[in-house]
């Protein structure tokens, strides 16, 4: 069963976040719908179900979510037949999904008395899509609210802006990272590194956890901070470094966020990356010239990574240039 804790009271961080829905909440003025705007992987989505808990909790004389109620088992069990979640297919929300979902929401909840819809990635949606939505969102049929996520990078339809409250999500502290992880059960030795390296998203940490990319990730720096390393003599271990890169697929992107960070510590002479390993990563001296270079590089890899270039090629390239 998931452990999670069930009402968005009971989530850490996002202080700002809770006390707006609770406002709302508490003076009953919750508005036809939400925005929740913020970086990925921050607990938009874990919110979302817990203000739906909240809602439709059976225990009237609180505010929040009992985690007993019928409602709320049903919630945890991600099987209640009045919260709806519609996500990007390949990409994209398209026009279909948002015509069914009206179309659905005609009719009045199964059981509770509000019925939650939860738009995830937003940002994802063609403009036909969102007009499609924009009467509904508006003035959707009694009994139902919706809310949209969205990453505060990317851009949002004013047209959806205006007709939500926003509410935005800020990344976590690294205490906060920290307890979440301890939460889902990650090992404590791997604790302070992911916390380290999320930038105030466990949802990310959690992403490096369950694949490889932090094993990966290590083994490039050691190889390219090793003046024993030589680009043209040991071309065979930068190649199979550049095949296990591109192993990561979808994931790449969240790599290069890595290759960033480990830059931006060597710009500003910070060591943390090096307490956290246990062992002397920074062999190699680069002036900041040089770093610059290696930061212009891995904007270039993202970029033909966007535009699906071979992924292999992109990490061969880049792995040299690193060097």
């Amino acid at each position: 069963m998931d452990s999670t804790p069930l009402c968005y009271t009971q989530l850490l961080g996002q202080e700002k976040a809770k006390r707006l829905l609770g406002r709302s909440l508490a003076n009953n003025r919750l508005p036809h719908g939400f925005i929740f705007k913020g970086s990925e992987g921050v607990g938009k989505g874990l919110y979302a179900r817990g203000l739906a808990a909240a809602i439709n909790c059976k225990d009237v004389k609180r505010i929040g979510a009992c985690g007993i109620c019928s409602s709320c088992k049903k919630f945890r069990s991600m099987n209640h037949p009045d919260f709806m979640v519609i996500q990007p297919e390949r990409g994209v929300i398209k026009i279909a999904q948002i015509r069914q979902l009206i179309k659905e929401i005609t009719f009045p909840p199964y059981e509770s008395k509000m019925r939650v819809v939860v738009i995830e990635d937003v940002h994802t949606m063609r403009r036909e899509a969102a007009n499609s939505l924009l009467k509904t969102l508006e003035e959707p049929p009694a009994g139902n609210l919706l809310i949209l996520t969205a990453e505060s990078s990317k851009e949002i339809l004013a047209t959806l802006t205006s007709r939500c409250q926003v509410v935005p999500f800020m990344p976590l502290s690294r205490q906060e990272t920290m307890g979440i992880l301890k939460q889902a059960g990650v090992a404590e030795e791997s604790v302070q590194l992911l916390a380290r390296l999320s930038d105030g998203s466990p949802g990310k940490a959690l992403l490096l956890q369950e694949t490889e990319m932090v094993n990966i990730w290590r083994e490039v720096i050691l190889c390219v901070s090793d003046p024993a390393v030589h680009p043209d003599r040991d071309v065979g271990t930068i190649l199979r470094l550049a095949e296990k890169m591109a192993a990561l697929k979808d994931d790449l992107g969240a790599m290069l966020d890595l290759f960033r960070l480990w830059i931006r510590d060597l710009l500003l002479a910070e060591n943390e990356l090096v307490m956290i390993f246990g062992t002397d990563v920074l062999l190699k001296s680069w002036s900041s010239e040089q770093l610059f270079a290696k930061l212009q590089a891995i904007d270039r890899a993202e970029q033909e990574l966007a535009r699906n270039c071979n992924k292999n090629l992109v990490c061969e390239v880049l792995l040299f240039k690193l060097q």
